[in-house]
């Protein structure tokens, strides 16, 4: 086997998601990885800082793509609008390259292991917090800027959710816009 070959990554991904699936998460060692992947412990390390990280490797460039999204937008956007016009490239973008048998095996896994939903939510939350931040450089005031991160938040898991629950049947673009018009169409309802 050469030093370095390729595709060790997607390859330690894939016996990674294989072993979480077959035996759990926990039961799972780093060298039962490295060996169905016929890769070094080594080379895992390379890619990984952990086991978790499999999972969750890409979380940190969260706050990036979403200063990203915030920098390119036309300032004239206001906040609903910007919601509206950015989150389905952006959801497309962030899943860009990721099969949605990759996708739906990755959720399984974290859905059968109770320690790392609190990893997820730190996802969410880390794309809250960038999201907060960049309305209130674009001159959003507090409240409105964290109601904003928070619904576009919201509606980009719950479009994912019901994206993956469909095995994407539709695509998700089109998914996306369709949650954000049923939140539309909530915010919209007079309150009683």
């Amino acid at each position: 086997m050469g030093r370095w070959q390729p595709g060790a990554r997607e390859r330690l991904e894939q016996a990674a998601l294989d072993l979480f699936l077959e035996q759990g998460f926990t039961e799972t060692t780093v060298p039962q990885i490295t060996a169905r992947a016929g890769l070094t412990t080594r080379t895992f390390f390379r890619h990984f800082a952990d086991k978790r990280e499999v999972l969750f490797a890409g979380e940190e460039l969260v706050p990036e793509r979403v200063a990203r999204l915030m920098a390119e937008a036309p300032p004239s956007l206001g906040a609903m609008e910007l919601i509206t016009e950015g989150l389905a490239p952006t959801a497309a973008e962030i899943f860009e390259g990721r099969s949605l048998d990759y996708l739906l095996r990755r959720r399984a896994a974290i859905d059968a292991e109770p320690a790392l939903h609190e990893r997820e939510l730190r996802k969410y939350s880390l794309m809250s917090q960038a999201l907060e931040q960049g309305f209130r450089d674009r001159g959003v005031d507090d409240l409105t800027a964290q109601l904003a991160a928070e619904i576009t938040v919201t509606t980009f898991r719950i479009a994912v959710t019901r994206w993956l629950n469909q095995h994407g049947d539709s695509d998700l673009p089109a998914t996306v816009n369709q949650t954000l018009a049923a939140m539309r169409h909530l915010t919209n309802t007079p309150s009683t």
